[in-house]
């Protein structure tokens, strides 16, 4: 887990912050804004109620492991995802909404911080929030926005966000916070594609904004922030759009509305699809098996379900079994497997919270594979049976293409199996089910 704790080791002074948010002024004010939905008129399932009863946290605890900050952390996140209607869904990051992007990324760095550190202290909010604020106040004492037009007003935030800016810009004292050092104000923001990472600060707003290196969606999410701060100082008096890029080098950028083409349209990111991005990328770094990246991280799962039977040892090769197995036991250790970040606890965090958004049913069968890895085989099946009445109601038409054919396949093995367990008696409390994600056992 060294990796992974490099965020951890980056905050050796954590302590809350001595004072109310300077962000906290403007934070709850929601003037009436025009609603600028990107779905083409289809409607998106309406808001989920939190009522589903995860496993990551009680499992946790059962192993001795103080989950306070995480359960509040996830708190904050179901309290700002509350507030997301069916419409607000698909309405454009770019534009001031009810949902509070920058906090509920936050709540996410929170709870994954404290899974990863344990430490006795929360991630601070406040500090990280102000540095958006911060880069608002810097953007307009060091360029001159009140009477340039929109394209050279945006050309100023992008030179700004993503190009060297001048040494003298910002004093660099202001950005000391006591507990972080954020990055220098000289470098602009740069992006950083978490799969050729092996840190994951790409991934996390609170990283993102100390070491000024994110994934697009992150960078997109402080653009977006920056864009709302401006907005309410009326420096913005424009509609101003937010191209998302699709490839793996292109940066985040705004764009005046009325001069844009159809083209731009598949590049405007909704709230719903910022937030899934978010945390499908964390599920994704952390995801437990890495192995054979051309199958998908159901598939990658279930295959190792099979590696890991011993009655199916003479149908497996030896490379896969021995994989599977270490993977296994990398798994149970906390540690690295390859050249990824694996941490189970994340992963199914992950998953939880992608469940708590209620917009793709796979979620649930992504979560019960990963429960049945943990032995905790009566909630995997809960889940799986979840999936199929969720996808068996779903409005969506179900994909035909060879990929999803796989995927079904491999889930009604994977229900066969949990069916058969079920018959065992004492199924439901597997002695292990506590232990799962503290177990230090060498593979056999």
């Amino acid at each position: 887990m060294a990796a992974a704790v490099g965020i951890v080791s980056s905050y050796p002074r954590l302590k809350s912050s001595p004072s109310p948010s300077k962000y906290s002024k403007y934070q709850s004010f929601h003037p009436t804004c025009r609603l600028v939905c990107c779905g083409g008129g289809s409607e998106l399932p309406p808001p989920t109620t939190p009522d589903f009863k995860f496993a990551l946290h009680d499992a946790l605890d059962s192993s001795g492991v103080d989950t306070t900050h995480a359960r509040e952390a996830r708190q904050n996140f179901m309290s700002q995802i509350k507030g997301l209607s069916s419409i607000e869904r698909e309405v454009s990051i770019s534009i001031n909404r009810r949902v509070d992007l920058a906090k509920t990324a936050i709540s996410i760095s929170a709870e994954d911080f404290a899974l990863m550190s344990q430490s006795p202290l929360p991630l601070p909010v406040d500090p990280f929030i102000d540095r958006l604020f911060d880069l608002a106040m810097e953007f307009c004492k060091t360029n001159k926005v009140l009477r340039a037009s929109p394209e050279a007003f945006l050309d100023s935030l992008y030179s700004f966000l993503y190009v060297k800016k001048a040494i003298n810009s910002f004093p660099l004292a202001q950005l000391n916070y006591g507990f972080v050092q954020f990055g220098s104000s000289n470098q602009g923001f740069h992006r950083s594609n978490m799969r050729s990472r092996l840190e994951p600060h790409p991934l996390y707003l609170h990283a993102v904004l100390t070491y000024q290196s994110g994934s697009a969606s992150m960078l997109a999410l402080v653009y977006s922030e920056i864009l709302k701060v401006l907005r309410f100082w009326s420096l913005l008096d424009f509609d101003c759009e937010i191209f998302f890029p699709h490839d793996r080098y292109g940066l985040p950028r705004g764009y005046h509305k009325q001069k844009s083409a159809e083209s731009d349209h598949p590049h405007i990111l909704t709230v719903q699809t910022l937030l899934e991005e978010i945390l499908k990328n964390v599920k994704e770094a952390f995801w437990p098996f890495q192995h054979d990246h051309t199958k998908s991280l159901f598939l990658r799962a279930v295959h190792a379900v099979s590696c890991t039977d011993r009655s199916g040892v003479v149908e497996e090769s030896g490379f896969h079994l021995e994989s599977a197995k270490t993977s296994r036991w990398r798994l149970d250790r906390r540690t690295l497997t390859s050249l990824h970040l694996v941490d189970t606890s994340l992963a199914l965090s992950a998953c939880e919270r992608l469940i708590l958004l209620g917009f793709d049913p796979k979620e649930l069968r992504d979560y019960s594979v990963l429960l049945y890895h943990c032995g905790l085989y009566e909630q995997s099946l809960q889940y799986l049976k979840l999936y199929q009445d969720r996808k068996g109601s779903s409005l969506q038409k179900q994909a035909s293409d060879e990929l999803s054919i796989l995927e079904e396949v491999a889930g009604e093995k994977l229900m066969m199996r949990l069916n058969l367990i079920s018959m065992e008696e004492g199924w439901s409390k597997p002695p292990h089910s506590g232990k799962i994600l503290l177990n230090n056992s060498e593979p056999s």
